[in-house]
C-alpha cells in the first residue's frame, strides 16, 4: 500500500491502503448504546426522526444508484457459488503489525477486507455508488449537509456482540484523533455527531462544499468499542481482533503468513451487497521475500494467482508445464477505470529538484520507446494523463468554461499546451534518445544554474556535481531504471540505485526519506477526497501521507475542491480534467506507463462469475472449484 503498494496486485493493495486497526482486547465489559460525547451528541435516542420517512438503501456520488432497493445481488457476484475450499494469496514483502491505521510497522494484508466492515459497501460496477452493510438505511439530505445512517439490527461483532452506535461514534472519534492523516483529515470535516431515532447515528458537516463526505463517512470502518484499547491506538499490535467482518483470524507467523477462516456465524452473509461474496473457507496470505520467488512460489502452487504486468514476462515466462497442460490458465479482463499514475517521482522537498527546469530536463531524458520495445514487447501504453484511460483525462480535450474558471489566466497563457489539451511527454526513438531531447535537457539545467565541467552536471554557484538515489525495494525495477540511468549520463547526471528490504523501504517513505522512488496512485472513476491526500498542500508534510512528491499548489487545492464541491456528474468530470492539467503542468512525476487490459494467471480449480467489475477480477467474488483440484 504499497512498501507493498507499489508492488503488490490490485487486490492486495486495496486491501492494505484501506485496511484497519486490530483491536487489542480491553478490561472493559461495557456494550450496547452507550452515551459517548463526540463534539456534539444529542442523547435522545427514543425521538422519532422525520429523517426515518425518506430513507434509502443506498447513495451515488453523482447520478442514480444502479441498484434498486430490492436487488439481490451484485451483478458480478454468482449468488449459487459454494462456500468451499481455501485460496491462498502471495505477498511480496513482510508484515511487523496488525493495526495498518499507524505510521509504525508494515501492516499484514486482508485485515480491512476480511475482519473490519464499513456503515455501507461499495458497488464495484459504479463510478461511485454504496449500499446497507452495518447500515440498513441511510437519509441524506439534497444539500448533503449532514446523513444520517440506521444500523441493521442484526449486525453482530464475531464474539456476538452486537455493533450499535456507540461502536460508530467510538469509531468516528478514534480515528479523527489518532488515526491516519487521511482519516484524520476526513473524519475532522464532522461538526457534530447525534444519536437520533431508535437506531440512527446523525453526522452534521461544518459545511456542505465537500459533498463526497458523506459516502466517505458511509466507508468508515466501524470498530469494537468493547473490545478495544483506545490508549493503545497507535502501537503495533499482533493481538487478533474482533470484527464484524466475514472472516476471522485462524493463524498467523509474524511476517511470514496470515489464514483467514470463514466465520460460520456470519451475520451480513445473505446481504445482497454480499451474496455470492467471500466463498471460500480460509484465505492465506502468503509472503515472499522479492517478486522472484514470489513468481516461483506460484509456479510451485504455493499459492494460487499471479497478477503481472510486466509484458515481458506475460509474454515469455507464463510458459511452464502447469500452463501447459491447463493447470494454470492465463486471463486477460477488461478495465472500465482510469489508468492511475505508475512513476518516477520527484521528491520536491530536495533542494535538488526544487527547481521545475531541472524536474522537466530529467523528464525528457526518459525513453520510453526504448524501453517498452526492449523490456516489455511493445505491449505498454505511455501515461500521458493522471486519469489516463478515461474521460476524466484531459488529453486531447479543450477546456470548457467550468475548467477555465477553475484555471488562471496566467495558466493558460504559461502552459498553452497543456491548457487546450495537445500536451504530450517528449517522445524519442525506440532505438536511442533523440538528441532534440538531449538538447532541450541540457538547455534546461543551463538556466537552471547548471553547467557541463569535465563531462559532469555541475551546480555553477557550489561546484557541486548533479547526483541522486532511487529508492527501491525489488530487483525488477532494476531493468528499467538502469536503462534511465546510462541516458542520464549523456547529460552528465549520475543516479545510483539503492535498494532496501520492504520495512526500509516503507518506514523511507512514510517520512520521505529519499529523492526518488516509483509509486502508482491507483485509478478511480470517482476521484475525491483521497486526492487531498495524494496532492493536497496540507499533506506536503504530513508523514505517512501520499503527497510523496510533495506537492504544495494553491491551484491544485482549488481544483480539488471544485471536484468536491460538484452537484453534477459535467460540472465533476471538469473539475477533475482541470486537476489533471494542473498536476501535469507541475512536472512533479515522470510518467510511465500503463496496459489497456488486466492480466493474470491463476490455478484452475479457481473459478470466477463470467461477468466482472469495472475494476476487473474480483477475488471476493471467486470461488473454489473441487471438481479441479
Amino acid at each position: 500500500m504499497k512498501f507493498i503498494r507499489n508492488i503488490a496486485p490490485p487486490h492486495i493493495l486495496a486491501l492494505v491502503l484501506t485496511a484497519l486497526v486490530l483491536a487489542t482486547p480491553a478490561n472493559s465489559q461495557q456494550s450496547g448504546d452507550e452515551k459517548q460525547p463526540l463534539n456534539r451528541v444529542d442523547n435522545s435516542t427514543e425521538i422519532k426522526s422525520s429523517e426515518e420517512k425518506t430513507l434509502t438503501h443506498g447513495i451515488a456520488m453523482h447520478g442514480k444508484l444502479k441498484y434498486p432497493a430490492d436487488f439481490t445481488n451484485l451483478n458480478y457476484a454468482n449468488p449459487e457459488a459454494p462456500k468451499v475450499g481455501s485460496l491462498k494469496l502471495g505477498v511480496q514483502g513482510t508484515f511487523t503489525s496488525l493495526n495498518p491505521l499507524n505510521t509504525r510497522g508494515g501492516a499484514a494484508a486482508g485485515i480491512r477486507g476480511y475482519l473490519y466492515e464499513s456503515l455501507l459497501g461499495r458497488a464495484l460496477d459504479e463510478p461511485f455508488s454504496l449500499y446497507g452493510l452495518l447500515a440498513k438505511n441511510i437519509s441524506l439530505p439534497d444539500d448533503r449537509s449532514s446523513i444520517t445512517f440506521y444500523l441493521n439490527e442484526n449486525a453482530r461483532f464475531s464474539d456476538g456482540k452486537p455493533v450499535t452506535r456507540d461502536d460508530v461514534i467510538f469509531s468516528h472519534k478514534l480515528l479523527r484523533d489518532n488515526g491516519r492523516p487521511n482519516h484524520r483529515t476526513y473524519y475532522s470535516k464532522v461538526k457534530s455527531v447525534e444519536k437520533v431515532g431508535a437506531n440512527g447515528v446523525k453526522f452534521t458537516f461544518a459545511d456542505a462544499t465537500d459533498r463526497e463526505i458523506p459516502l466517505i463517512l458511509g466507508l468508515m470502518p466501524v470498530l469494537p468499542k468493547h473490545a478495544m484499547d483506545a490508549k493503545l491506538f497507535k502501537e503495533t499490535s499482533l493481538t487478533p481482533p474482533i470484527g464484524s467482518g466475514p472472516y476471522k483470524i485462524k493463524s498467523l507467523d509474524p511476517g511470514k503468513d496470515i489464514t483467514y477462516q470463514l466465520n460460520e456465524d456470519y451475520w451480513g452473509r445473505n446481504l445482497p451487497i454480499n451474496k455470492g461474496r467471500f466463498n471460500f473457507k480460509e484465505i492465506s496470505f502468503i509472503y515472499f521475500r522479492d517478486a522472484n520467488t514470489l513468481f516461483e512460489g506460484f509456479k510451485k502452487g504455493l499459492h494460487d494467482v499471479s497478477y503481472e504486468n510486466n509484458p515481458g514476462k506475460w509474454s515469455t515466462a507464463y510458459n511452464f508445464n502447469a500452463i501447459n497442460d491447463g493447470r494454470v490458465l492465463k486471463k486477460e479482463f477488461d478495465l472500465k477505470i482510469p489508468s492511475g499514475m505508475l512513476a518516477l517521482v520527484f521528491n520536491t522537498r530536495r533542494p535538488k529538484f526544487k527547481d521545475q527546469r531541472v524536474r522537466r530536463a530529467l523528464i525528457h531524458m526518459f525513453n520510453f520507446e526504448d524501453i517498452n520495445r526492449k523490456l516489455f514487447h511493445g505491449l505498454y501504453t505511455r501515461t500521458q494523463s493522471y486519469f489516463d484511460r478515461s474521460n476524466l483525462s484531459s488529453t486531447g480535450r479543450k477546456p470548457d468554461q467550468t475548467e477555465a474558471d477553475i484555471l488562471s489566466t496566467d495558466f493558460a497563457k504559461a502552459f498553452p499546451k497543456i491548457y487546450n489539451g495537445s500536451f504530450k511527454f517528449p517522445k524519442n526513438r525506440a532505438t536511442g534518445l533523440d538528441r532534440r531531447n538531449i538538447r532541450a535537457a541540457l538547455k534546461l539545467f543551463k538556466a537552471a544554474g547548471y553547467e557541463l565541467k569535465s563531462g559532469r552536471m555541475t551546480d555553477k554557484a557550489t561546484g557541486t556535481p548533479f547526483n541522486f538515489e532511487i529508492l527501491t525495494v525489488s530487483k525488477a525495477q532494476e531493468p528499467l531504471l538502469l536503462s534511465f540511468i546510462e541516458n542520464l549520463k549523456l547529460i552528465g547526471v549520475t543516479a545510483n540505485i539503492r535498494q532496501v528490504d520492504s520495512t526500509a523501504y516503507q518506514k523511507r517513505q512514510i517520512s520521505f526519506d529519499f529523492d526518488m522512488v516509483q509509486n502508482n496512485w491507483s485509478g478511480s472513476l470517482s476521484p475525491g477526497n483521497e486526492q487531498l491526500f495524494r496532492w493536497g498542500s496540507e499533506q506536503a508534510n504530513k508523514d505517512g501521507s501520499f503527497n510523496y512528491a510533495g506537492i504544495d499548489d494553491k491551484q491544485v487545492d482549488k481544483a480539488i475542491e471544485a471536484l468536491l464541491a460538484a452537484k453534477t456528474h459535467e460540472k465533476f468530470v471538469s473539475s477533475v480534467r482541470a486537476l489533471d492539467r494542473v498536476l501535469l503542468s507541475g512536472d512533479y512525476v515522470i510518467p510511465l506507463y500503463h496496459l489497456k487490459a488486466q492480466w493474470l494467471a491463476h490455478w484452475a480449480y479457481l473459478r470466477h462469475p463470467k461477468t466482472v467489475s469495472f475494476y476487473g477480477a474480483m477475488l471476493d467474488t471467486w470461488w473454489y472449484d473441487e471438481s479441479k483440484k
